[in-house]
Protein backbone atom coordinates (compact mmCIF):
# COMPACT_ATOMS: atom_id res chain seq x y z
CA UNK A 1 0.00 0.00 0.00
CA UNK A 2 1.37 3.38 -1.01
CA UNK A 3 1.63 6.46 1.14
CA UNK A 4 -1.14 8.14 -0.88
CA UNK A 5 -3.59 5.30 -0.27
CA UNK A 6 -2.73 5.29 3.46
CA UNK A 7 -3.44 9.03 3.68
CA UNK A 8 -6.73 8.56 1.81
CA UNK A 9 -7.77 5.79 4.18
CA UNK A 10 -6.89 7.99 7.17
CA UNK A 11 -9.02 10.86 5.79
CA UNK A 12 -11.98 8.53 5.18
CA UNK A 13 -11.72 7.25 8.73
CA UNK A 14 -11.68 10.78 10.11
CA UNK A 15 -14.75 11.73 7.99
CA UNK A 16 -16.63 8.74 9.43
CA UNK A 17 -15.78 9.95 12.92
CA UNK A 18 -13.98 6.73 13.81
CA UNK A 19 -10.95 7.60 15.93
CA UNK A 20 -9.03 5.21 18.18
CA UNK A 21 -7.09 6.63 21.08
CA UNK A 22 -3.48 5.41 21.23
CA UNK A 23 -4.01 3.68 24.58
CA UNK A 24 -6.92 1.66 23.13
CA UNK A 25 -4.97 0.19 20.24
CA UNK A 26 -4.36 -3.47 20.96
CA UNK A 27 -6.49 -3.31 24.11
CA UNK A 28 -10.06 -2.45 23.14
CA UNK A 29 -10.04 -2.29 19.35
CA UNK A 30 -11.53 -5.78 18.76
CA UNK A 31 -13.68 -8.32 20.64
CA UNK A 32 -10.74 -10.67 21.12
CA UNK A 33 -8.51 -7.95 22.55
CA UNK A 34 -11.33 -6.78 24.81
CA UNK A 35 -11.69 -10.31 26.23
CA UNK A 36 -7.93 -10.60 26.82
CA UNK A 37 -7.81 -7.17 28.48
CA UNK A 38 -10.71 -8.04 30.78
CA UNK A 39 -8.99 -11.32 31.67
CA UNK A 40 -5.82 -9.46 32.64
CA UNK A 41 -7.84 -6.97 34.69
CA UNK A 42 -9.52 -9.82 36.59
CA UNK A 43 -6.19 -11.51 37.29
CA UNK A 44 -4.63 -8.25 38.49
CA UNK A 45 -7.64 -7.59 40.73
CA UNK A 46 -7.57 -11.14 42.08
CA UNK A 47 -3.89 -10.84 43.01
CA UNK A 48 -3.60 -7.11 43.61
CA UNK A 49 -6.44 -6.49 46.05
CA UNK A 50 -5.25 -9.04 48.67
CA UNK A 51 -1.69 -7.81 48.21
CA UNK A 52 -2.80 -4.19 48.70
CA UNK A 53 -4.66 -5.17 51.86
CA UNK A 54 -1.58 -6.95 53.18
CA UNK A 55 0.73 -4.05 52.34
CA UNK A 56 -1.41 -1.10 53.45
CA UNK A 57 -4.84 -1.64 54.97
CA UNK A 58 -4.12 -4.57 57.32
CA UNK A 59 -0.47 -3.70 57.91
CA UNK A 60 1.11 -2.78 61.24
CA UNK A 61 3.40 0.24 61.03
CA UNK A 62 4.39 0.89 64.64
CA UNK A 63 4.43 -1.85 67.24
CA UNK A 64 6.58 -4.63 68.65
CA UNK A 65 6.76 -8.24 67.55
CA UNK A 66 3.81 -9.19 69.78
CA UNK A 67 1.65 -6.45 68.29
CA UNK A 68 2.54 -7.55 64.76
CA UNK A 69 1.65 -11.16 65.55
CA UNK A 70 -1.95 -10.15 66.28
CA UNK A 71 -2.36 -8.35 62.95
CA UNK A 72 -3.24 -9.94 59.64
CA UNK A 73 -1.12 -7.77 57.37
CA UNK A 74 2.49 -6.85 56.90
CA UNK A 75 4.60 -5.89 59.89
CA UNK A 76 6.41 -2.79 58.68
CA UNK A 77 7.53 -2.18 62.25
CA UNK A 78 10.02 -4.97 61.55
CA UNK A 79 11.53 -2.89 58.73
CA UNK A 80 11.61 0.14 61.00
CA UNK A 81 13.58 -1.87 63.53
CA UNK A 82 15.88 -3.75 61.12
CA UNK A 83 16.43 -1.44 58.15
CA UNK A 84 19.91 -0.46 59.26
CA UNK A 85 20.93 -4.11 59.59
CA UNK A 86 19.41 -4.95 56.20
CA UNK A 87 21.24 -2.10 54.51
CA UNK A 88 24.61 -2.33 56.29
CA UNK A 89 24.80 -5.80 57.87
CA UNK A 90 27.06 -6.21 60.88
CA UNK A 91 29.05 -3.06 60.17
CA UNK A 92 29.63 -1.15 63.45
CA UNK A 93 26.49 0.86 64.14
CA UNK A 94 28.31 3.96 65.35
CA UNK A 95 30.14 4.14 62.02
CA UNK A 96 27.23 3.59 59.65
CA UNK A 97 27.98 6.92 58.03
CA UNK A 98 30.89 5.23 56.27
CA UNK A 99 28.91 2.59 54.31
CA UNK A 100 26.19 5.17 53.70
CA UNK A 101 28.76 7.56 52.21
CA UNK A 102 30.24 4.72 50.14
CA UNK A 103 26.78 3.90 48.75
CA UNK A 104 26.15 7.54 47.84
CA UNK A 105 29.55 7.72 46.14
CA UNK A 106 28.96 4.52 44.14
CA UNK A 107 25.48 5.63 43.08
CA UNK A 108 26.96 8.97 42.03
CA UNK A 109 29.51 7.14 39.89
CA UNK A 110 26.71 5.14 38.29
CA UNK A 111 24.76 8.30 37.48
CA UNK A 112 27.87 9.96 36.03
CA UNK A 113 28.57 6.87 33.90
CA UNK A 114 25.04 7.10 32.48
CA UNK A 115 25.52 10.67 31.17
CA UNK A 116 26.95 10.59 27.61
CA UNK A 117 28.74 13.94 27.96
CA UNK A 118 30.97 12.40 30.67
CA UNK A 119 32.03 9.41 28.58
CA UNK A 120 35.75 9.47 28.06
CA UNK A 121 39.09 8.87 29.67
CA UNK A 122 38.29 11.22 32.54
CA UNK A 123 35.33 9.09 33.58
CA UNK A 124 37.62 6.07 33.82
CA UNK A 125 40.03 7.93 36.10
CA UNK A 126 37.14 9.27 38.20
CA UNK A 127 35.63 5.80 38.46
CA UNK A 128 38.90 4.25 39.62
CA UNK A 129 39.40 7.02 42.18
CA UNK A 130 35.80 6.67 43.37
CA UNK A 131 36.16 2.92 43.88
CA UNK A 132 39.35 3.46 45.87
CA UNK A 133 37.67 6.08 48.07
CA UNK A 134 34.64 3.80 48.59
CA UNK A 135 36.95 0.94 49.60
CA UNK A 136 38.76 3.21 52.06
CA UNK A 137 35.44 4.30 53.56
CA UNK A 138 34.32 0.71 54.02
CA UNK A 139 37.70 -0.32 55.45
CA UNK A 140 37.47 2.46 58.05
CA UNK A 141 40.46 4.42 56.74
CA UNK A 142 41.40 6.71 58.37
CA UNK A 143 40.67 5.18 61.75
CA UNK A 144 40.24 1.66 63.13
CA UNK A 145 40.15 -0.93 60.37
CA UNK A 146 36.82 -2.66 59.71
CA UNK A 147 37.36 -6.22 58.43
CA UNK A 148 35.52 -7.28 55.30
CA UNK A 149 33.75 -9.95 57.35
CA UNK A 150 31.73 -7.11 58.88
CA UNK A 151 30.71 -5.67 55.54
CA UNK A 152 27.22 -6.46 54.37
CA UNK A 153 24.04 -5.28 52.73
CA UNK A 154 23.77 -2.63 50.04
CA UNK A 155 27.46 -1.51 50.08
CA UNK A 156 28.58 -5.06 49.26
CA UNK A 157 26.04 -5.38 46.44
CA UNK A 158 26.95 -2.01 44.93
CA UNK A 159 30.72 -2.37 45.37
CA UNK A 160 30.85 -5.87 43.87
CA UNK A 161 28.60 -5.07 40.91
CA UNK A 162 30.06 -1.63 40.11
CA UNK A 163 33.64 -2.74 40.75
CA UNK A 164 33.28 -5.93 38.72
CA UNK A 165 31.78 -4.13 35.73
CA UNK A 166 34.29 -1.28 35.87
CA UNK A 167 37.20 -3.73 36.04
CA UNK A 168 35.74 -5.99 33.36
CA UNK A 169 35.15 -3.23 30.79
CA UNK A 170 38.78 -2.57 29.73
CA UNK A 171 39.57 -6.29 29.96
CA UNK A 172 36.57 -7.12 27.77
CA UNK A 173 37.67 -4.61 25.12
CA UNK A 174 41.10 -6.21 25.01
CA UNK A 175 39.63 -9.72 24.81
CA UNK A 176 37.26 -8.71 22.00
CA UNK A 177 40.08 -7.12 19.98
CA UNK A 178 42.44 -10.03 20.65
CA UNK A 179 39.84 -12.54 19.51
CA UNK A 180 39.64 -10.71 16.19
CA UNK A 181 43.42 -10.39 15.94
CA UNK A 182 45.44 -11.83 13.06
CA UNK A 183 47.97 -13.22 15.53
CA UNK A 184 47.04 -16.85 16.10
CA UNK A 185 48.48 -17.19 19.59
CA UNK A 186 46.75 -14.12 20.97
CA UNK A 187 43.48 -15.03 19.28
CA UNK A 188 43.64 -18.60 20.63
CA UNK A 189 44.32 -17.47 24.21
CA UNK A 190 41.48 -14.94 24.15
CA UNK A 191 39.09 -17.48 22.66
CA UNK A 192 40.07 -20.12 25.21
CA UNK A 193 39.55 -17.74 28.13
CA UNK A 194 36.17 -16.54 26.89
CA UNK A 195 34.83 -20.01 26.13
CA UNK A 196 36.07 -21.55 29.37
CA UNK A 197 34.63 -18.80 31.59
CA UNK A 198 31.34 -18.69 29.69
CA UNK A 199 31.13 -22.48 29.84
CA UNK A 200 31.00 -22.71 33.64
CA UNK A 201 28.46 -21.24 36.10
CA UNK A 202 29.35 -18.28 38.27
CA UNK A 203 29.04 -20.42 41.40
CA UNK A 204 31.93 -22.60 40.26
CA UNK A 205 34.15 -19.55 39.77
CA UNK A 206 33.29 -18.33 43.27
CA UNK A 207 34.16 -21.74 44.70
CA UNK A 208 37.48 -21.72 42.85
CA UNK A 209 38.26 -18.23 44.15
CA UNK A 210 37.36 -19.23 47.70
CA UNK A 211 38.55 -22.83 48.05
CA UNK A 212 41.13 -23.60 45.35
CA UNK A 213 42.92 -20.29 44.84
CA UNK A 214 44.22 -20.08 48.46
CA UNK A 215 45.82 -23.51 47.96
CA UNK A 216 47.81 -22.14 45.02
CA UNK A 217 49.35 -19.32 47.04
CA UNK A 218 52.77 -19.71 48.68
CA UNK A 219 52.85 -20.82 52.29
CA UNK A 220 51.94 -17.97 54.64
CA UNK A 221 50.43 -15.83 51.85
CA UNK A 222 46.75 -14.92 51.89
CA UNK A 223 44.32 -12.80 49.95
CA UNK A 224 41.13 -11.34 51.36
CA UNK A 225 37.95 -13.23 50.49
CA UNK A 226 36.26 -10.06 49.31
CA UNK A 227 39.07 -9.40 46.81
CA UNK A 228 38.92 -12.97 45.53
CA UNK A 229 35.17 -12.79 45.04
CA UNK A 230 35.51 -9.46 43.23
CA UNK A 231 38.18 -10.92 40.93
CA UNK A 232 35.97 -13.91 40.08
CA UNK A 233 33.02 -11.64 39.28
CA UNK A 234 35.26 -9.39 37.15
CA UNK A 235 36.51 -12.29 35.04
CA UNK A 236 33.00 -13.64 34.65
CA UNK A 237 31.62 -10.31 33.45
CA UNK A 238 34.62 -9.73 31.18
CA UNK A 239 34.01 -12.96 29.27
CA UNK A 240 30.37 -12.13 28.54
CA UNK A 241 31.06 -8.46 27.88
CA UNK A 242 33.84 -9.36 25.43
CA UNK A 243 31.38 -11.27 23.26
CA UNK A 244 28.95 -8.35 23.32
CA UNK A 245 31.69 -5.95 22.23
CA UNK A 246 32.88 -8.39 19.55
CA UNK A 247 29.37 -8.45 18.13
CA UNK A 248 29.47 -4.66 17.98
CA UNK A 249 32.82 -4.73 16.20
CA UNK A 250 31.46 -7.11 13.59
CA UNK A 251 28.46 -4.85 13.04
CA UNK A 252 30.66 -1.91 11.99
CA UNK A 253 31.07 -1.91 8.18
CA UNK A 254 34.53 -2.78 6.92
CA UNK A 255 34.50 0.41 4.91
CA UNK A 256 34.78 2.49 8.08
CA UNK A 257 38.10 0.85 8.91
CA UNK A 258 39.41 1.15 5.35
CA UNK A 259 38.35 4.81 5.13
CA UNK A 260 40.24 5.56 8.33
CA UNK A 261 43.36 3.89 6.93
CA UNK A 262 43.03 5.87 3.70
CA UNK A 263 43.05 9.10 5.72
CA UNK A 264 46.46 8.24 7.12
CA UNK A 265 45.49 6.70 10.46
CA UNK A 266 47.42 3.70 11.69
CA UNK A 267 45.68 0.38 12.29
CA UNK A 268 45.65 1.03 16.03
CA UNK A 269 44.25 4.54 15.61
CA UNK A 270 41.60 3.36 13.14
CA UNK A 271 40.44 0.67 15.58
CA UNK A 272 40.42 2.82 18.72
CA UNK A 273 39.19 6.10 17.25
CA UNK A 274 36.82 5.02 14.48
CA UNK A 275 35.68 1.41 14.78
CA UNK A 276 35.52 0.89 18.56
CA UNK A 277 33.34 3.96 19.39
CA UNK A 278 30.77 2.90 16.80
CA UNK A 279 30.83 -0.68 18.09
CA UNK A 280 30.32 0.38 21.71
CA UNK A 281 27.46 2.66 20.74
CA UNK A 282 25.73 -0.20 18.93
CA UNK A 283 25.87 -2.58 21.90
CA UNK A 284 24.91 -0.24 24.75
CA UNK A 285 21.49 -1.93 25.31
CA UNK A 286 22.95 -5.43 25.81
CA UNK A 287 25.68 -3.97 28.03
CA UNK A 288 23.05 -2.33 30.23
CA UNK A 289 21.20 -5.65 30.32
CA UNK A 290 24.38 -7.42 31.43
CA UNK A 291 24.95 -4.80 34.14
CA UNK A 292 21.40 -5.35 35.41
CA UNK A 293 21.94 -9.10 35.57
CA UNK A 294 25.26 -8.61 37.33
CA UNK A 295 23.62 -6.43 39.95
CA UNK A 296 21.18 -9.25 40.67
CA UNK A 297 23.68 -12.11 40.58
CA UNK A 298 25.79 -10.69 43.38
CA UNK A 299 23.41 -12.57 45.69
CA UNK A 300 25.41 -15.73 44.88
CA UNK A 301 28.27 -14.56 47.10
CA UNK A 302 26.35 -15.99 50.05
CA UNK A 303 27.75 -19.41 49.18
CA UNK A 304 31.22 -18.20 50.17
CA UNK A 305 30.08 -16.61 53.42
CA UNK A 306 29.47 -13.03 52.28
CA UNK A 307 26.26 -11.18 52.97
CA UNK A 308 24.91 -8.92 50.30
CA UNK A 309 21.59 -7.07 50.45
CA UNK A 310 19.37 -10.11 49.97
CA UNK A 311 21.20 -12.22 52.51
CA UNK A 312 21.26 -9.55 55.22
CA UNK A 313 17.48 -9.38 54.81
CA UNK A 314 17.27 -13.13 55.35
CA UNK A 315 19.55 -12.86 58.39
CA UNK A 316 17.42 -10.02 59.83
CA UNK A 317 14.34 -12.24 59.73
CA UNK A 318 16.22 -14.87 61.78
CA UNK A 319 16.44 -12.57 64.80
CA UNK A 320 14.79 -14.42 67.72
CA UNK A 321 12.89 -11.24 68.64
CA UNK A 322 11.53 -10.79 65.11
CA UNK A 323 11.76 -14.27 63.69
CA UNK A 324 9.65 -15.24 60.70
CA UNK A 325 9.11 -11.86 59.00
CA UNK A 326 10.67 -13.01 55.74
CA UNK A 327 7.92 -11.58 53.55
CA UNK A 328 8.47 -8.06 54.86
CA UNK A 329 12.25 -8.37 54.60
CA UNK A 330 12.17 -9.66 51.04
CA UNK A 331 9.51 -7.11 50.02
CA UNK A 332 11.75 -4.30 51.26
CA UNK A 333 14.75 -5.68 49.40
CA UNK A 334 12.68 -6.36 46.28
CA UNK A 335 11.68 -2.70 46.21
CA UNK A 336 15.35 -1.66 46.30
CA UNK A 337 16.26 -4.09 43.52
CA UNK A 338 13.27 -2.95 41.47
CA UNK A 339 14.25 0.72 41.75
CA UNK A 340 17.78 0.02 40.52
CA UNK A 341 16.85 -2.45 37.77
CA UNK A 342 13.86 -0.48 36.51
CA UNK A 343 15.98 2.68 36.37
CA UNK A 344 18.59 0.83 34.30
CA UNK A 345 15.96 -0.52 31.92
CA UNK A 346 14.45 2.93 31.37
CA UNK A 347 17.93 4.33 30.88
CA UNK A 348 18.58 1.72 28.20
CA UNK A 349 15.40 2.74 26.36
CA UNK A 350 16.38 6.41 26.63
CA UNK A 351 19.78 5.64 25.11
CA UNK A 352 18.17 3.73 22.25
CA UNK A 353 15.96 6.71 21.43
CA UNK A 354 18.84 9.15 21.79
CA UNK A 355 21.20 7.28 19.49
CA UNK A 356 18.39 6.37 17.13
CA UNK A 357 17.59 10.05 16.64
CA UNK A 358 21.27 10.88 16.21
CA UNK A 359 21.60 8.16 13.56
CA UNK A 360 18.58 9.43 11.65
Amino acid sequence: MTVTSLNSESRRTQRRGVTVAPWRRGLLDSPGNIAITLGYVLVVAWLGIPFLRWVVFDATFSSDAAGCASGGGACWAFIGEKWRFILFGTYPVERHWRPASACILLIGLLIAACIPRFWGRGLGYAGAAGLIVAAMLLCGVPGPIVATDQWGGLPVTLFLSVGAFAGAFPLAICLALWRRSDQGGVRWLATAFIEVVRGVPLISLLYVATLLFPLMLPAGASLDKFVRAGAALTLFVAAYLAEIIRAGLQAVPRGQYEAALSLGLSQRQATLLVVLPQALRAVIPPMVNLATGMFQETTLVVIIGMFDLLNTARAAANDPNWIGYYNEAFAFVALIYFVFCFSLSRYSLWLERRFGQAKR
